[in-house]
Formats: structure tokens, C-alpha cells, sequence
């Protein structure tokens, strides 16, 4: 596997700084799969942390390129990059770049076990989901299986919750970008919820970050948005890691993020890629490929700054109840009983 062997050099090549941790095992058929974390930088809960997820989805090999190359590029910058090294006295990195190494070696959305991750956390929808693509429990031959009832957790789902509680929750500010690809024409940045239409806590945080976003990345093709003003679903792990930041420690801030790369812009440039379920969520041609990790890489770089310079974009107490009303207006508008 590619991917696999990529994420053992760069933690050949990027040691001592770069620090490993094997978080479970899982088995796909006769495999057995690793799945790492790594971390960067300064461990002190006192400095902001920035987390990196991709692979969470086996079929969507991109997302996991997506987080490899931009890790590939610190590795080769910590050679000479004194600037780099400055930076990371003040930030906590961590990289999680295949979450769900069964379903990778498989090619399928799901872990070995035949359950969707991103369906398969404790929260429950409080408004009607799509038909199976909101998360099911009929079967787990069906997609976007939850696993069932009371089961706790997948492996890799623990796992990636582990990691984020134990690496990026105690911190005082962290931010949390996760990669997928999604069947559409324009590249999304989602942010919580996903369970409900119902605005999330922290919308002013976030509508300050979009905005920053819009005046450090030109141009940039980003569609910046809450998730559920596209559907709804139950089981997110992000939701529960969200709502487990505000239980354990309110006096912190936890902002994830999930990057939807829209693979439409991929298929309509090679329609033959229809024809096959990695074509449909990745790009196959080696030139398309390199040019959507190229498109990506300023994206990560971004949020890692945003983390670490938090406390100059942050809305002051005096300035938030304007940024989210500003937040209500441009995102649910059209929902006067929100707005």
C-alpha cells in the first residue's frame, strides 16, 4: 500500500522531531494494519494545536495524499528551515494521515468491519436524515452502516477520538482539519453540525475564521459553510468531538473542520472514471493528481497559521454578538427562525 509505506518514511526521515504513536491494529482479511498518529512541535496545553485527519473513508485515497504531502513538506523544511522551527516552539502539530488503513487496502468507504466511521459516534439526529446516506443500521452490506446499537465505537474511530482528546482538547485553542473527497463540483470547508440545522455555539468563531480565510487565500475555491445546509446526518465524529470539547473543558476552544474536495471537477476532465469507484472520489491521472495536492498544500498551511495566531483573529467579547449575527445572516438567512 502506497500510502502505508509513505507514512513509515516520512517517519524514518522526519525523526526525532517528527514522534510516532501506535494507536491500534486492525485486520483486513490476512493484512494487519497500523494506525499512527504523529505529533510536531510544542506538547505544552499552554501553546495553540493545529490536527490534521485524512483516510478516514478507505475508498478516498486522496484525502490521506492530501495530509502526506503537506507532512512531507515540514519533513523536508526541518532540515533548513530555521523560520519553521521558530514556529513550532508556539504549536502543536498532529497528523493523523490514514485513520482507516483496512478500508484503504480494501477500497471500500468503510472499515473492515463493514461500518462507516464518519456514521459511527454516540449522537443521534434531532431532525429526519437522508435515507441511508444519514446513517443506517439495517445491514452492514448497505452504505454508511453505523455499527450497531450500543457497540461503542470501531477501533479506528476510538482511536482518532483518542488522539483528539488526548492531543488537542487540553490545549487552550485547537483546530482540527479533516480530508475527504465528495462527489461535487465545488472543493467545501464544513464545520459542525451535521445532527442538527441548529447553529453551532462557537458561529461567530468560525464566521471570523472564513473571514480571514477570504483575505490571506485569494482567490481561493473554497466553499465555506455548516454542514447541515447540505444534510443532515447521524453518528458525525466530529459533532462528538465538539460537544465532548464543551463538556470537558468550555473554557477552551476546539474549532474542527472537514475539507470536501469536489471530485466533479476531476470526472467531468476523464468522464471514464465514472466507471470505476475509485475514479469517482479520486483523481486518476498523474498530472490531475499532482495538481490537487498543489491546490490543497496552501489550505494546510493556512490553518496551521490560523491556529497559532488565534488571538488576532478571534472576535473580542465587544465584537462577537456582530460576527454572529453576521454569521446568521449569511448562512441561515433563509431560515428566519434561526437568523
Amino acid at each position: 500500500m502506497p500510502e502505508l509505506d509513505a507514512l513509515y518514511r516520512l517517519i524514518d526521515e522526519g525523526a526525532p522531531d517528527l514522534q510516532p504513536q501506535v494507536l491500534c491494529q486492525v485486520d483486513a482479511g490476512s493484512q494487519r494494519f497500523e494506525v499512527i498518529a504523529l505529533t510536531l512541535g510544542n506538547p505544552s496545553p499552554e501553546v495553540p494545536a493545529m490536527g490534521y485527519f485524512g483516510g478516514v473513508h478507505g475508498l478516498e485515497r486522496i484525502g490521506t495524499e492530501v495530509v502526506l504531502t503537506y507532512l512531507a513538506t515540514l519533513v523536508q523544511r526541518l532540515k533548513w528551515d530555521q523560520l519553521l522551527h521558530r514556529q513550532l516552539e508556539s504549536l502543536r502539530l498532529v497528523f493523523m494521515p490514514l485513520v482507516n488503513p483496512g478500508g484503504l487496502w480494501q477500497g471500500t468507504r468503510a472499515n473492515p468491519n463493514g461500518v462507516d466511521l464518519m456514521r459511527n459516534a454516540p449522537v443521534h439526529a434531532t431532525e429526519p436524515v437522508p435515507f441511508l446516506i444519514g446513517g443506517q443500521r439495517l445491514s452492514a452490506i448497505l452504505p454508511w452502516y453505523r455499527g450497531p446499537l450500543h457497540a461503542g465505537l470501531q477501533p479506528e474511530a476510538q482511536a482518532l477520538c483518542d488522539v483528539v482528546e488526548r492531543e488537542l482538547l487540553p490545549h487552550r485553542f485547537s483546530l482540527a482539519l479533516d480530508c475527504h473527497s465528495g462527489f461535487g463540483v465545488d472543493d467545501r470547508l464544513w464545520f459542525p453540525y451535521a445532527h442538527t440545522s441548529r447553529p453551532i455555539e462557537h458561529l461567530a468563531e468560525l464566521h471570523a475564521l472564513s473571514r480571514i480565510l477570504d483575505a490571506g487565500q485569494a482567490h481561493h475555491p473554497y466553499v465555506f459553510e455548516p454542514q447541515s445546509l447540505q444534510y443532515l446526518t447521524h453518528g458525525d465524529l466530529w459533532d462528538h468531538l465538539y460537544l465532548r470539547s464543551r463538556e470537558q473543558a468550555p473554557e477552551r476552544l476546539f474549532l474542527p473542520l472537514t475539507l470536501e474536495m469536489g471530485s466533479w471537477l476531476w470526472v467531468k476532465k476523464n468522464p471514464r472514471q465514472l466507471f470505476t469507484r475509485h475514479g469517482i472520489f479520486n483523481p486518476l491521472i498523474d498530472h490531475r493528481l499532482h495538481r490537487v495536492l498543489r491546490r490543497h498544500l496552501g489550505l494546510l498551511d493556512f490553518m496551521g497559521r490560523a491556529a497559532m495566531s488565534h488571538t488576532h483573529w478571534l472576535p473580542s467579547d465587544l465584537a462577537r454578538d456582530a460576527e454572529r449575527q453576521a454569521a446568521l445572516n449569511r448562512w441561515y438567512g433563509h431560515r428566519p427562525e434561526l437568523s
